[in-house]
């Protein structure tokens, strides 16, 4: 039992990490444990798309919030920078939330969502798909190598 409640922490503590602005990744994590075949798949499932989306949510917040912040010194984009990614998102929209599950862009895409204050119930809804599927044809494509 304490071997199970361990592997849905890690699972749990890498997604949610690998959502945020930290470097980590919890594919591996998750293919780990479909290909050990030691837990229900959809539990393992659950578990990752909780902890990823959570830390999107994290980074929605820090978004939200960070802009009290940005005439300081620290403050890590610069004017330039944040009128590129506003018209990036202008642009592109809510449905680029869809992308959250890309190395790279998904991270910064859910803290600007919060920077430009898209409406967390739909910032939820677009992000969880997003984080969902990709969950979902990583655990197709590792059944498929092991079937």
């Amino acid at each position: 039992m304490f071997t199970d409640l361990a592997a849905y922490l890690g699972l749990f503590s890498a997604a949610f990490l690998a959502a945020t602005l930290l470097p980590a990744q919890s594919e591996a994590v998750l293919v780990g444990l479909i290909l050990a075949d030691r837990h229900p798949l959809i539990a393992l499932l659950t578990v990752a798309t909780l902890g990823n989306v959570l830390g999107s949510v994290a980074n929605w917040l820090i978004g939200r919030f960070i802009e009290h912040f940005r005439h300081r010194r620290w403050f890590p984009v610069s004017d330039k920078g944040l009128a590129r990614a506003e018209a990036w998102y202008r642009r592109y929209g809510l449905w680029s939330l869809l992308l959250a599950w890309m190395p790279v862009i998904g991270d910064p895409i859910t803290v600007i969502a919060g920077v430009f204050r898209t409406p967390f119930p739909i910032f939820l809804l677009l992000v969880a798909i997003a984080k969902l599927g990709r969950y979902l044809v990583l655990a197709a494509v590792t059944q498929g190598v092991m079937g």
